[in-house]
């Protein structure tokens, strides 16, 4: 912005965007590893997330048998949840740019067909149509090429196969009961905030034309188990990427309508499926 006064003309710089600690977890200091390990379990954990990755799995549809790739897998646990579906006969392969967290994965293994491999989404090592089928979640928010993402996956699935992009609409968020929420999203580190919503299209583009997108919106009554999952509500990562004279009276509105019981969170989670062409 810049003001006039009279004098020299001043340009006050807006404060820089902090660095998102879910694109370099492996660049993070080892407390701020284990804490982002522990939000992603207790995500996971989350009777709402846990509604959304029902209704991904049911169009999804894994069976016996099948080849699946979960690329961004984090902590393994939707991979062992593929596994249980393929069986023995079938194969699971867990993919994490993260070394840490495949660490964390690896060390959770329950014996199942899971394989886990340090890997990046933008350069899969996987030759042409190797899967059934290819799924990841939340995981294009975080990337400055979302699209070639998209190209990798459907490089790797074979003919007839389907690739499932689950990521969130953080434009979609809405509340009620406080104030300051637009602000605030505007201050958080995500280089795609539409990329649920935008994951069809982009997916259209990429040669997949005959893509489902499912809409899962999940919604939240008190900030504390909004905080579960959603970081602007959580003290530590608000602090971090928001300006105190914005994070002050944002808490106080929060805190407010906690007192109250008149607090609302809620935002959409898109689920695309789209299926490769046949030859």
């Amino acid at each position: 912005m810049t003001t006039m006064t009279g004098g020299p003309q001043t340009t006050e710089a807006a404060p820089p965007t902090p660095a998102n600690p879910f694109e370099r977890l492996d660049d993070a200091p080892q407390e701020q590893q284990r804490r982002i390990i522990g939000y992603l379990d207790t995500v996971a954990a989350h009777p709402e997330i846990q509604r959304m990755r029902s209704a991904a799995f049911e169009l999804f549809a894994p069976t016996a048998g099948e080849r699946l790739l979960d690329v961004g897998c984090g902590a393994g646990e939707v991979s062992r949840q593929l596994a249980a579906r393929v069986g023995t006969t079938g194969s699971v392969t867990a993919v994490d740019r993260s070394a840490e967290a495949i660490s964390v994965a690896q060390s959770r293994h329950d014996g199942s067909s899971v394989t886990y491999m340090v890997g990046d989404i933008t350069a899969l090592d996987f030759p042409d149509g190797h899967f059934d089928g290819v799924r990841c979640e939340r995981v294009l928010q975080h990337l400055p090429d979302p699209d070639h993402a998209i190209k990798e996956m459907i490089r790797v699935t074979r003919p007839g196969g389907r690739v499932c992009v689950i990521d969130t609409d953080w434009t979609s968020s809405v509340g009620d009961g406080f104030d300051h929420l637009a602000e605030v999203l505007e201050r958080f580190p995500f280089p795609h905030p539409s990329a649920g919503r935008t994951a069809r299209a982009r997916m259209v583009k990429a040669d997949l034309p005959v893509t489902t997108a499912l809409p899962v919106t999940l919604r939240f009554t008190t900030p504390d188990d909004a905080a579960v999952v959603v970081p602007l509500f959580d003290e530590t990562p608000l602090r971090t990427c928001v300006q105190p004279e914005l994070v002050e009276p944002f808490l106080d509105s929060v805190r407010q309508s906690a007192e109250r019981g008149d607090f609302l969170f809620a935002f959409t989670m898109w689920i695309s499926l789209g299926r490769v062409e046949t030859v």
